[in-house]
């Protein structure tokens, strides 16, 4: 028999109950201080909803309990949420309670169907803008209508109702009412102010507490909380509709996909604030599933994970899901020993601490970060849509906005003229297609006749339409004695619509390449490739360089160098070959001010005064922390040391005796390995030994060595292979090169 290793072995028993132990040494307390946020947050959910008060409680428990042990993410805490609260009303006000409850238990199932089918992340594509004025949308609507009752009054159904009865119920208020709404308000508004060990108390359950004691002190006469005489007994049963099974069904779906989206968001953001496991989304929603046909099977109202219960649970210092569940046993105990306090709370300040959460659905910080992101259209529309429609619509309108302004981005081009040199250049970017021709056809006729044009296309897609266009004001434009000639950048669908083989779809083009990354000189060469023969000639790499960088480089480039304009503190002295093929900046992924390149023949620590200097200024006085040393294959120098420098160059044979201990090192030494293999030419295995020979070098020199032993500087062998496009440094533990990735934090010599 096989005894397994210790590694499947479970942890023993004790260990166990010690972990168990330390873990409700933290879960005990935070989930205290959730089910203190919770009783007050749940009755005023239910308050506003229209629904019996103990329905928010009952949703409390079933919350922490159902979806705290069987939903995804462990640190979220479920509950009735002030996002579904429009939905609910308008839900009891057509259907009634009983019905309503049938719907919660059926979007549960919704939900149960949804996680088993594994498209919870489907639902995180909804648009943020939407999902923000969403809750915005529902804020401004339960602050307008609990105002009337902070003021005395009563509700309108319609959210543009009570906002145009509000100046008469101002004119009409209440004083007692008043009074205890406004306080709740104040003391929510002035808690955050407080130490921090004061708001260690939350302050919904101060609020409610003080408004509901000077209540009862004055002998105030206010409307109070209705709860039954016996909330435990649960002889109520969900019915369905008599008819308007169509609206019964949209309902389902909506409070379904309103609270999975709700939960799946908060399940997002709460494994933002902690480092413990991450949420399983498919879960997560068969957990709420559940705890939704619960809660609607017992009375209560719909649950969702709750961003607030959830963050305050984080905060806390909960570890476990165990804190969600004690939450919800301890909101079950109060509503059995104490429920005839509940008898005693002021409807205005449960309508004051409402007030106070729905203000905070409209959230100032999200209205600047959408804006940013340019969605504050769709914000706004789903907002007011919710205000003055009713949620459903609001959120269909901002999906319709939403999915107008991702088609116009994904058809949008940017079109310009601009003067170059004696001719004009037309820029073309982004994607060319019908909707953009007016704007098109409007930059192409301000062209003079008869100017030379540069056609620049830098697009992810032509249609036919836009083709059509610049192909006949192309010809048009020669025929009145002008040129074109034409720059495409990336895939050709002008060139392949000029031969007769259109491309027909996005997913055939080739993926366009920058200009500023390879092949640097192949887009040179292809825009120097006159469309007429003869017609023109092109200038030199450089000056097209240049004016490329003018054109389009320049202005992105700008703030950085102007933030490096008086600081010069790079990193890395970088010496390397002088070879075309060699760009240190794209082989090391740096940028501006961080390298200090030194390039020569061979790279080579001459015992001239160059290298010497360069040395001296870039360890004595730069600071720099690291010289890299790097070699490449095909190297002109090594294959000019193995077969002789070439005749008439005396400068050069000169400068090539510097390599001498390389040769030596050829001839003497095993050669070092490159990626597991020795390199078959002769040339590329003396350009490995050259690396190793000119640290050894720099090493010699007493300002790194100094450097070296303080720990201040690091010496590393670099070599590039050019045919594969890959970097190795070298390990001095094996004295061979091995890949970057993998050699990346063994290369100090």
């Amino acid at each position: 028999m096989i005894e397994p290793s210790g590694q499947d072995l479970p942890p023993p028993p004790r260990k166990l109950l010690s972990c168990a132990t330390a873990n409700l040494k933290h879960d005990v307390p935070a989930s205290l201080v959730v089910f203190l946020v919770a009783v007050p947050l749940s009755l005023g959910i239910a308050f506003a909803s229209g629904a019996p008060i103990v329905a928010g409680l009952v949703a409390a428990v079933v919350g922490g309990v159902v979806a705290g042990l069987l939903g995804g993410a462990p640190l979220q805490v479920s509950g009735p949420a002030a996002g579904l609260t429009v939905i609910v009303a308008e839900t009891i006000d057509r259907f009634g309670w009983a019905t309503t409850c049938a719907i919660t238990v059926l979007a549960g199932v919704v939900q149960l169907l949804l996680g088993a089918s594994r498209v919870a992340r489907a639902a995180l594509a909804v648009s943020p803008a939407i999902v923000h004025g969403m809750l915005a949308g529902i804020g401004v609507t339960i602050v307008l209508a609990q105002v009337h009752v902070v003021l005395g009054g009563d509700t309108q159904t319609a959210p543009v109702d009570n906002l145009i009865e509000l100046p008469g119920q101002l004119v009409s208020a209440e004083g007692a009412a008043a009074t205890v709404g406004l306080l709740t308000l104040a003391i929510l508004l002035l808690w955050g102010r407080l130490p921090v060990r004061v708001r260690a108390i939350p302050g919904p359950l101060v609020a409610v507490l003080c408004a509901t004691v000077l209540a009862v002190v004055t002998g105030l006469s206010l409307d109070r909380v209705d709860v039954p005489a016996d909330v435990l007994h649960l002889s109520f049963v969900p019915a369905f509709p008599d008819g308007d099974w169509a609206a019964f069904a949209v309902a389902v779906i909506t409070i379904a996909l309103v609270a999975s989206v709700e939960s799946l968001l908060s399940a997002v953001a709460v494994d933002k604030l902690h480092t413990g496991p991450r949420a399983n989304l498919d879960r997560e929603l068969i957990g709420q599933g559940a705890a939704n046909i619960t809660s609607g099977a017992l009375g209560g109202l719909p649950v969702t994970g709750v961003i607030v219960r959830s963050t305050t649970n984080v905060t806390s210092g909960a570890r476990t899901r165990v804190s969600a569940v004690l939450h919800g046993l301890w909101v079950f105990l109060f509503v059995v020993f104490l429920a005839g306090l509940l008898r005693e709370i002021p409807l205005a300040a449960l309508a004051g601490l409402l007030i106070y959460i729905g203000a905070k659905l409209i959230d100032l910080g999200r209205i600047k970060e959408v804006r940013q992101h340019g969605d504050l259209l769709v914000y706004l529309t789903t907002l007011l849509g919710v205000v003055g429609i009713d949620l459903m619509y609001g959120v269909l309108l901002g999906m319709g906005v939403a999915a107008v302004l991702t088609l116009r981005r994904l058809l949008w081009s940017g079109i310009r003229a601009e003067r170059d040199g004696d001719g004009w250049r037309i820029v073309v970017e982004g994607a060319l297609a019908a909707l953009s021709i007016p704007r098109l056809s409007s930059v192409l006729g301000s062209i003079p006749a008869g100017s030379t044009v540069t056609l620049e296309l830098v697009v992810d897609y032509l249609d036919h339409a836009a083709f059509e266009t610049l192909s006949s004001w192309q010809q048009a434009h020669e025929r009145g004695g002008g040129t074109v000639i034409v720059e495409e950048l990336g895939h050709p669908w002008f060139a392949r619509g000029k031969a007769g083989n259109p491309t027909v779809h996005k997913g055939a083009a080739r993926r366009a390449v920058p200009r500023w990354f390879a092949p640097w000189s192949e887009w040179q060469r292809v825009a120097a490739e006159p469309v007429v023969p003869a017609q023109r000639t092109a200038p030199p790499s450089v000056l097209r360089g240049t004016a490329e960088y003018e054109r389009n480089v320049a202005r992105l480039m700008q703030p950085t160098l102007r933030r490096l304009a008086d600081v010069h503190a790079p990193s890395t002295m970088f010496l390397t070959c002088g070879d075309a093929r060699i760009v240190p900046n794209v082989i090391t992924s740096s940028g501006p001010g961080d390298l200090f390149t030194v390039r020569n023949i061979g790279n080579l620590v001459g015992t001239d005064g160059s290298v010497a200097a360069a040395v001296e200024f870039a360890v004595g006085t730069l600071g720099v922390r690291e010289i890299v040393v790097c070699g490449h294959s095909s190297c002109g120098a090594m294959k000019a040391l193995v077969s002789g420098p070439p005749a008439g160059a005396p400068a050069l044979t000169s400068w090539l005796r510097h390599a001498e201990p390389s040769l030596e090192r050829l001839h003497t030494q095993p050669p070092p390995k490159i990626g597991g293999r020795v390199p078959v030419a002769e040339w590329d295995r003396l350009a490995l030994h050259n690396v190793l020979a000119q640290l050894d070098r720099l090493c010699a020199h007493p300002l790194v060595a100094a450097a070296v032993g303080q720990g201040r500087l690091r010496l590393i062998g670099m070599y590039f292979d050019v045919a594969a496009a890959r970097v190795y440094l070298h390990d001095p533990a094996t004295g061979d090169f091995g890949p970057a990735s993998v050699h990346s934090g063994q290369t100090a010599e």
